[in-house]
């Protein structure tokens, strides 16, 4: 088992204006004779998933989804020749065989965690979104967003909102987002990332390769 999951901690980098995380100690061996933190981040911090609910109004939210649905059947696809800020074109994506029913794009960004590049990683394009979609199949990657993230750097021609989340999740799929280490796994694997068992737009998940 590879353990795919950025690790939650204070200060954390997290998608421009969510919540800042914070893990508190609130109890010490030596004051309370045990020890406890209290955590304080949002739905959609480090390695996460998202419901439908996240772009969707009315969508459908964590609980509607029975546990099966976070063990996928995985196909890893390569896209690390890919240059800051570019899209991931509609041809990149494969066609899957039946058994799988998660597409797992592979930039290598994770190695820019925690720093300015990292809001610059590729992107899903809408129409690379769109066959995800076509195809039935739930999408994760290893970066902060499968749309571009706001930045400096960002240039004109980039798609304005989120056209690959409306695409992905207004199909009632999830989106599992920030992974890292997916050099370790092979090109087709288990996904597993179960969620906190919050009803929600989305939750931290810890994300193992099988």
């Amino acid at each position: 088992m590879h353990d795919l999951t950025q690790p939650i901690e204070t200060g954390m980098q997290t998608y421009p204006g969510d919540p800042p995380v914070g893990v508190e100690s609130t109890a010490t061996h030596e004051a309370d004779g045990y020890r406890e933190s209290s955590l304080a981040l949002g739905t959609h911090t480090g390695t996460h998933v998202d419901a439908p609910a996240h772009i969707v109004p009315g969508g459908r939210t964590l609980g509607a989804f029975d546990l099966g649905s976070f063990v996928r059947t995985a196909r890893r696809v390569d896209c690390r020749d890919l240059d800051a800020r570019e899209a991931i074109a509609a041809d990149r994506v494969p066609t899957v065989d039946d058994d799988v029913d998660c597409l797992v794009f592979w930039t290598g960004w994770d190695e820019f965690w925690d720093t300015d590049r990292y809001l610059d990683h590729p992107y899903l394009s809408a129409a690379a979104a769109e066959q995800c979609a076509k195809q039935g199949v739930a999408v994760a990657l290893d970066t902060l967003n499968p749309d571009p993230t706001p930045s400096d750097r960002a240039s004109e021609d980039e798609p304005d909102g989120f056209p690959a989340h409306h695409a992905l999740l207004g199909a009632g799929l999830l989106l599992f987002e920030n992974l890292q280490h997916l050099g370790a796994v092979s090109e087709r694997f288990e996904l597993q990332a179960y969620p906190l068992r919050l009803d929600a737009d989305g939750a931290p998940v810890r994300a193992m390769g099988v």
